[in-house]
């Protein structure tokens, strides 16, 4: 399970602004569901050019939610020119911190309150067109979107740029043009290689023992100090089953764990086609 601060989780059970602003002054939309995280943001100006009401609606994880939320209450009150200075560091920070595998979605955040600004200055009723040629096609990230986490966020390998942005988080036929990207932003370092941890090809038993040496040496570990735990039921083909335990039974992100950190640590170090399924009690 993630270390999430108490912000976090407070933003997450009781997300604030949630909805749509009737008749907005600004719309902002970014990522998508096919994706796996989508963000709209909608606010609404006062007679006097400040923020006055701002809402959103999300798809995605914990950290999506909660980045979004805090992310309306940050904006209240500020003009256009104040609210263009928020970066994903500051909605962050506002949480109290995010993993570093999560800080996409304050980069989410910000780039959605960059677009609906965008639209609102434009008077322009359709989404605003990404600045840059698109470099990972399976989350649609550009080379100006990767380039910019990297100055902003201080990143030098392309875990890190996947960790923030998405992209090269696919298929990841994008990691080497992140490399050229890294390289070229940061001058003065060489770029950073690739780590192949996965092994080429896996028997069924070989595969089977990957999978439960992951689950035990990578994912194990976290649950426990949190009170869970979590068994492998069965593998059938690319299937992985699980079962969680104790304390992340009784969770209500149970199934975002299942993703974000089972099927992540298994597609990292066993294989990229591995899907877990949650088995929950009957």
């Amino acid at each position: 399970m993630w270390e999430y601060s108490e912000k976090v989780w407070d933003h997450f059970y009781n997300p604030r602004n949630v909805g749509e602003v009737e008749d907005p002054d600004g719309i902002g939309e970014v990522g998508s569901i096919a994706c796996g995280d989508a963000l709209r943001l909608t606010f609404k100006l006062d007679e006097n050019g400040r923020i006055k009401e701002a809402k959103f609606k999300t798809f995605g994880c914990a950290s999506a939610i909660a980045s979004a939320s805090v992310l309306t209450e940050m904006i209240k009150g500020k003009t256009l020119e104040e609210a263009t200075k928020i970066t994903n560091k500051d909605i962050a920070q506002m949480l109290g911190g995010l993993p570093e595998q999560k800080m996409h979605c304050s980069v989410m955040g910000m780039e959605a309150l960059e677009a609906a600004i965008e639209y609102y200055r434009s008077r322009e009723k359709k989404r605003p067109t990404p600045e840059g040629k698109i470099v990972c096609t399976c989350f649609g990230v550009t080379d100006k979107g990767i380039e910019r986490v990297i100055r902003e966020n201080g990143l030098t390998t392309v875990e890190q740029v996947t960790n923030y942005c998405k992209a090269g988080g696919g298929c990841g036929g994008c990691k080497g043009q992140i490399e050229q990207i890294l390289a070229q932003v940061n001058k003065d370092r060489p770029p950073v290689a690739v780590q192949q941890r996965r092994p080429a090809r896996l028997t069924n038993i070989r595969k089977i023992q990957l999978i439960q040496q992951t689950i035990d040496q990578q994912v194990r570990p976290a649950l426990r100090a949190h009170g869970g735990d979590v068994d492998l039921i069965d593998v059938d083909g690319n299937k992985v089953i699980v079962a969680f335990r104790g304390m992340c039974a009784m969770c209500p992100t149970s199934d975002f764990t299942s993703k974000d950190v089972v099927e992540a640590k298994l597609k990292e170090f066993v294989s990229e086609d591995l899907v877990v399924e949650v088995q929950h009690a009957s």
